[in-house]
């Protein structure tokens, strides 16, 4: 059953890239049946892992023996992996059925469906990998496969560029997450999980040089192996990748935001709790990052108009308060918050497909709105989305979102109130960059020109199935899976997957902060009505007042063009330099070129003796004659 959760998406994407030819029917069927059944099995193992406490590693085969050093492929199963394998399996499977209606008219539809279910692989081997090698492989799986999806419309500039961008970008980090194995592996001579959380208090004292300076050898693994997580879940600075990538179909956006590719780098910086544990200076990096990352993502979010790019922007943020949960050591309430938003998330991120479809691929705010009676199905259930997204009450994301501000608070240190002030703040940008996004595309006066509202219609049933199935995940995922994650017991059910550290006791935290941030949420939504809806002259004065900042927020903190300014011009120059200089006027002067020069002046002497006069052939043939002799003789 083990082997099949992993191989199954690898079977599924073989069969439907190379059974093009069978028609596209058969890759649909294909994919989604394997991927769907991985779903199943992953379902039937985190259950027989909460009841019966079934884990174990599988081993597939020795993949690397030299000495000492082992690295195999396995399947581990334990508490954390299991998780995710139901997150990643059950998401993907959703996503596969939803676009084999929003892919319909796509003429290379088997080999999107091939990435899809490649995608997922990728990111199976990763989560369930017992070595970082084997993570390794899985990480660049993913990075590889979302630069295929993303630049899928390879037709289009903007979809090429993206995809080339969100490779670089990752790179960096990868980059980081390298280093840090390496650290790993030199200093402990094993890169397994197990034995190099065995031996990890071993380095607790140990420092390194590093640029003159001495430095914790554990602050440095950690933080290389941060920067490899803030890379592949787009933290600040490393996040420019993730906006572009909604160049890509809507369904692979769903795909990378709810269960693969951002998760990634959560589920490395949870799995190496027990490595993070032993440096506090990371833990608070971590928390800082994070932080920053989910104000700077809910602020751009406020102004942004193109509906997908808004909910991209979500994601942003919603991955910066798992970071800074982990961050004040908060490691299940992340990954609970992570389960709980893979739905929630997918809800709104198909949803907008869903919207897109209606307007013929017309994704901006501005040119939708008061077709909420055109798609009542689309509009109640991103709706259900955006509620539990905010953290209205008693829907998923109160649960996980508030448990994290309450934890940080807990904490009661200076980065943990900063932490529980910034996820307040955050919470409540949330439900209005949220509710705008709702108001203005489906209420209020119909401002497209060139669509008749008439035009405007619900989505297939094939579409909206996926997305029912994943309402009921954002409505009740929460409720149901608190007790388990972050209950009072939870730490019997996460055994050592995960470093556990105490639950949330709300006996010591004051009503008022309880009701602090739900109380936000709810009040956002008359505010927002009124904003965007009913009195849009007041957010037009204010827009008008404080342009700059209007500005400063739709340019995404200028970040993008710091980079082009420090990075990007600099490294074009140098480029072109090298390839004037270099290729074009030393290798290809004297190389290729030169040689060609040559050849061709002497083909075009050599061809004014080609007369037809006997003469000049006599001629040559002295001259070659003559050549041969004085050979002869000198040798």
């Amino acid at each position: 059953m083990e082997y099949a959760v992993l191989f199954l998406p690898l079977l599924g994407s073989i069969l439907g890239y190379f059974g093009k030819s069978l028609g596209n029917f058969f890759s649909e069927i294909a994919t989604s049946f394997f991927v769907s059944a991985s779903a199943i099995l992953s379902i039937v193992i985190f259950y027989n892992g909460i009841t019966a406490g079934s884990y174990g590693n599988f081993k597939i085969f020795e993949w690397i023996s030299s000495g000492n050093f082992v690295a195999n492929w396995s399947i581990n199963i334990d508490p954390l992996s299991s998780i995710m394998l139901v997150v990643v399996t059950l998401v993907s499977s959703i996503v596969h059925i939803y676009s084999i209606g929003y892919m319909s008219h796509d003429p290379y539809k088997p080999r999107f469906m091939s990435y899809l279910s490649l995608f997922t692989f990728s990111m199976l081997a990763l989560v369930v990998s017992d070595n970082f090698l084997q993570l390794f492989f899985g990480w660049e799986g993913v990075g590889l496969c979302s630069y295929l999806l993303i630049g899928f419309w390879y037709k289009r500039n903007s979809a090429n560029n993206a995809a080339i961008k969100a490779f670089i970008v990752n790179r960096v980090g990868d980059f980081g997450l390298a280093v840090g194995i390496f650290l790993i592996f030199y200093h402990l001579g094993t890169i397994n999980y197990d034995e190099v959380f065995r031996l990890i208090p071993t380095l607790a004292n140990k420092e390194i040089n590093f640029l003159g300076f001495e430095y914790n050898l554990i602050t440095i693994i950690c933080l290389s192996l941060f920067i490899g997580a803030m890379g592949k879940s787009a933290q600040f600075l490393l996040h420019t990748w993730l906006p572009d990538a909604m160049e890509g179909p809507t369904p692979v956006s769903a795909l990378i935001h709810a269960a693969t590719m951002v998760t990634a780098g959560v589920f490395l910086v949870v799995r190496c709790s027990p490595i993070f544990e032993y440096s506090s200076v990371a833990l608070n990096v971590v928390a800082v990052i994070g932080m920053i990352t989910a104000i700077f993502a809910a602020s751009v979010a406020l102004v942004q108009n193109d509906i997908k790019r808004i909910i991209a922007y979500s994601t942003c943020s919603q991955l910066g308060y798992m970071f800074f949960a982990t961050g004040v050591g908060a490691y299940h309430v992340a990954m609970f918050h992570l389960f709980t938003h893979a739905f929630f998330k997918a809800l709104l991120f198909l949803g907008s497909g869903s919207v897109i479809h209606a307007f013929k691929d017309d994704q901006d705010i501005r040119n939708m709105g008061g077709v909420w009676k055109q798609l009542p199905y689309t509009w109640i259930l991103m709706l259900i989305g955006t509620l539990a997204l905010t953290g209205f009450p008693l829907l998923s994301g109160f649960y996980s979102k508030d448990a994290i501000i309450e934890f940080a608070f807990l904490k009661n240190t200076f980065i943990g109130n900063s932490a529980a002030t910034v996820g307040i703040i955050t919470a409540f940008l949330t439900s209005i960059y949220s509710w705008r996004l709702i108001f203005k595309t489906f209420h209020g006066k119909y401002m497209n020109k060139k669509i008749p509202i008439k035009e405007t219609h619900e989505s297939p049933l094939i579409m909206l199935l996926p997305l029912i199935f994943l309402a009921f995940g954002a409505i009740f995922s929460g409720y149901f899976f608190k007790e388990l994650f972050i209950g009072e017991n939870s730490e019997s059910f996460w055994l050592n997957s995960i470093f556990f550290i105490e639950n949330i006791s709300h006996d010591h935290i004051p009503l008022w902060f309880l009701v602090l941030t739900p109380l936000l949420v709810i009040i956002s939504i008359p505010v927002s009505y009124f904003l965007f809806v009913k009195d849009k002259k007041i957010l037009d004065g204010f827009i008008e007042k404080y342009k700059k900042l209007y500005t400063f927020l739709l340019n995404k903190w200028y970040i993008d063009e710091f980079y082009e300014i420090i990075l990007v011009n600099p490294i074009k120059k140098i480029g072109y330099i090298f390839w004037k200089k270099g290729d074009e006027g030393t290798i290809d002067r004297f190389g290729p070129n030169g040689i060609s020069k040559i050849i061709k002046l002497i083909s075009d002497k050599a061809v004014q003796f080609q007369s037809g006069y006997i003469y000049d052939y006599a001629f040559i043939m002295l001259i070659g004659l003559s050549a041969l002799i004085t050979y002869l003789i000198i040798y």
